[in-house]
């Protein structure tokens, strides 16, 4: 065996044992799941009118992950590993819609896909965008919404908006992503609500 092998060999052992001496040394990082749900605002009382089903809400691009979005300087987005939500961004933003309704009291029902209930309207639609903007201190939400009344074995569409709206972004830290983005989807959902509660099924 030559010099150079043999002083190979013996390296190798304390080479191996100072890189499991670095790792060991990184601390472990725990995956944060985030609970999505603004709570709705004080319920407006009991004893409305009318049925509205509320369909499954698409996922924009870059919302079918959990991840937490960050648009970053040069346009391009960070979507979290660590961080993310509890539930799909569509699917928990369809629930939230779906209470924000009913704590209106404006209607008598208000359900999801496959409810046997006859509905006077359909609302449907497709979360856009959800994410922190740090460059401008904002977190931002979109939702495309539809609201249609059922005609026969079809529907008739008689309102389609594209719904924003911004919140303050106080800081990066994960906690601060999550009360912004809450927020701004809050303030969505009120105008979604608004604009189904403005229309007239008959």
């Amino acid at each position: 065996m030559s010099l150079d092998r043999r002083h190979f060999l013996l390296l190798t052992p304390l080479a191996l044992a100072g890189c499991g001496g670095i790792l060991a040394k990184q601390p472990y990082v725990a995956r944060s799941d985030w609970p999505l749900a603004p709570p709705p605002p004080a319920g407006g009382g009991a004893g409305g009118r009318g049925v509205v089903q509320v369909q499954s809400l698409a996922a924009g691009p870059t919302l079918s992950q959990r991840g937490l979005i960050t648009l970053l300087a040069d346009g391009s987005i960070h979507q979290g590993y660590y961080n993310r939500w509890a539930t799909p961004p569509a699917q928990a933003c369809t629930a939230a819609l779906m209470a924000w309704l009913q704590a209106t009291g404006a209607f008598a029902a208000v359900v999801g896909d496959g409810s046997s209930l006859t509905p006077d309207l359909i609302v449907e639609g497709t979360l856009d965008t959800l994410l922190a903007d740090p460059a401008a201190h904002v977190a931002r939400a979109a939702l495309t919404l539809v609201v249609a009344k059922p005609v026969g074995i079809g529907e008739r569409p008689l309102a389609q908006r594209r719904l924003r709206a911004t919140a303050p972004l106080a800081g990066v830290t994960a906690p601060d992503l999550v009360a912004a983005q809450r927020a701004a989807l809050a303030g969505v959902l009120g105008q979604a609500v608004a604009l189904v509660r403005g229309i007239n099924p008959n």
